[in-house]
């Protein structure tokens, strides 16, 4: 039951002041370390960016086919390069990410079939950036930007998402500070 594995890492990261994807996380980027729990799923794993900011890492990475309009862009180019029915979709900003949570969206993806399966934490946040989104949602997402609806909130809403609730609670890490308690809670 493999999909297509998809990281998006072309964001401005105007909060944190600094390339999120970029920060490191023992001797690797963050980037690298959600690449891994992804492809660990999917079986392989694309990031979705400006190829020039990754062409010294180990992975393929694809261009927003309209820049400058946030997630949902990435998420077009995601869709558009048509590797997979079931495409698993995360933002570069979540180091937490458990692979039982990854399999277990997938699964529901298939299950349902649904045109996207949306994470849920133990907190009860809703996470489109960590979703399972079906090919068949390619042209929801193409009029939400020909139109500039670009909340990914409002497009899962569109889409009639099927909730998962995962057993984790998914960190986001927007800004300095979010990066400084995450990694002092890391154990030694």
């Amino acid at each position: 039951m493999r999909g297509a594995g998809f990281v998006l890492a072309g964001g401005r990261s105007s909060r944190m002041r600094q390339d999120k994807a970029r920060l490191k996380v023992g001797s690797r980027y963050l980037v690298e370390v959600v690449a891994h729990a992804v492809a660990t799923i999917t079986g392989s794993v694309t990031l979705i960016g400006d190829p020039s900011s990754f062409a010294d890492l180990p992975l393929e990475c694809l261009p927003d086919l309209r820049p400058g309009l946030g997630p949902l862009g990435g998420l077009e180019a995601a869709l558009a390069s048509h590797r997979g029915e079931f495409n698993l979709v995360l933002g570069c900003d979540m180091p937490d990410i458990q692979s039982s949570d990854l399999q277990q969206l997938l699964a529901a993806a298939h299950e349902t079939s649904a045109l996207c399966t949306v994470a849920v934490d133990t907190t009860g946040h809703r996470h489109p950036l960590c979703a399972v989104y079906h090919r068949n949602a390619l042209p929801f997402v193409r009029t939400a930007l020909d139109t500039r609806r670009l909340r990914l909130l409002d497009l899962v809403e569109e889409l009639k998402a099927v909730d998962v609730r995962i057993h984790s609670v998914l960190t986001n890490l927007n800004t300095p500070e979010q990066w400084a308690a995450w990694q002092a809670a890391q154990p030694v």
